[in-house]
């Protein structure tokens, strides 16, 4: 899962312009076969994940390992994961929306 944050962060950093206007905390709660705990944070045109949790995220995200995959890959759909029970959010459901469009503006596939 490691390396999955990593793309994330890399991916993000090499193409900073979706992200450019961005000032947001998402912390994702990932359960299953690979749990952790990690924050994205987007900020000043860049983004970096860390294992920090002690300031508050603007959203968090809970779902399982294997759904977060799917979900970065677009392979997703958060708003039927939200109303399926898959996904559960804290804080802005409107920021939950607006990581998944903002994921489709990058491949994560590899």
């Amino acid at each position: 899962m490691n390396e999955t944050w990593a793309q994330i962060e890399n991916t993000m950093n090499n193409n900073p312009t979706p992200i450019q206007n961005q000032n947001v905390r998402y912390e994702f709660h990932l359960s299953g076969d690979e749990p952790s705990v990690k924050q994205l944070v987007i900020a000043d045109g860049r983004a970096f994940v860390t294992d920090d949790t002690s300031t508050k995220a603007d959203c968090t995200l809970k779902l399982s390992s294997k759904d977060f995959v799917k979900l970065i890959n677009g392979d997703l759909n958060s708003t039927s994961a939200f109303m399926f029970g898959k996904l559960k959010v804290d804080g802005s459901i409107g920021l939950a929306l607006k990581l998944e469009g903002l994921l489709k503006e990058y491949s994560f596939q590899g």
